[in-house]
């Protein structure tokens, strides 16, 4: 018998959808291969963006280094309060060194905002300024920036003649209210709050240098910081925002007892 080399069109066609069926389902292994790449490549873009969108307490952060680098020796002395409602944060604490009577820091932030404020009391006797940091970021738009040597006597015009004065009228921060000459308010987007580092870490050393060579070492806190937490108080912008994220009592005890305690 003998066996033809020939294929019958049968054998053919089979072979043909053979080929056909195994193209067709590499196509559809090389699509879906290529969807799932796909789709990886977005979840790690997304996932890229989320690590680089400025959350939590951490878009003041390169403000809070400086700080520590300008006085490595201040000294966390208690954590006055650890709040969380509302989906919002609030964390205040106490810091102090051999010229400092303390430093109290506030930082509230939630999904979209993140403000740091804080205010270096020195010790008394040399008739020297606090220093005073608002930082506010309510969202990527809106950001202010606020830093300066905020005397403690009423009408007392400070002014340092290595620093530039500042330009214009700004509401809360009028010079010599508390406020100096040098007081330094900008506004501007969560993107571009890093550009103002060097005028911060220039207004510390200048502060710094104040401190050291005054050498303040005095106690009388109620009688030269009263009149300006009394101020303060009056000033008061945050305590409508404290309400409503924490409650009126709680933002009642944070304002007497934590931020203005001497007034």
């Amino acid at each position: 018998m003998v066996v033809s080399n020939r294929s019958s069109p049968l054998a053919a066609w089979s072979t043909s959808s053979v080929l056909i069926a195994s193209l067709v389902t590499r196509q559809k292994q090389s699509k879906c291969a290529s969807t799932a790449l796909t789709t990886k490549l977005n979840n790690l873009s997304l996932n890229s963006m989320t690590k680089l969108t400025p959350t939590s307490n951490s878009l003041w952060m390169g403000y809070k280094k400086i700080l520590f680098q300008c006085f490595p020796d201040l000294e966390n002395i208690g954590d006055w309060a650890d709040w969380e409602e509302n989906n919002t944060s609030l964390s205040a604490k106490l810091y102090n060194n051999k010229y400092i009577i303390k430093s109290r820091e506030v930082e509230i932030w939630d999904e979209k905002s993140c403000i740091y404020n804080n205010i270096i009391y020195p010790k008394t006797g040399e008739n020297l300024p606090c220093f005073g940091m608002d930082l506010m970021g309510f969202f990527d738009k809106k950001v202010i920036i606020v830093f300066d040597f905020q005397h403690p006597v009423e009408n007392y015009l400070f002014s340092h003649p290595d620093l530039p004065k500042a330009e214009g009228t700004f509401r809360f921060f009028e010079p010599g209210n508390h406020f100096s000459e040098n007081v330094f308010v900008r506004k501007c987007t969560m993107d571009q709050v890093n550009d103002y580092l060097d005028d911060f870490a220039a207004y510390l050393q200048v502060y710094k240098e104040m401190l050291e060579s005054k050498k303040p070492s005095g106690f009388a806190v109620h009688s030269t910081y009263g009149d300006f937490d009394k101020y303060m108080k009056r000033l008061d912008p945050v305590s409508g925002y404290l309400s409503s994220k924490f409650g009126k009592e709680k933002a009642e005890t944070l304002v007497n007892d934590f931020l203005f305690c001497y007034g």
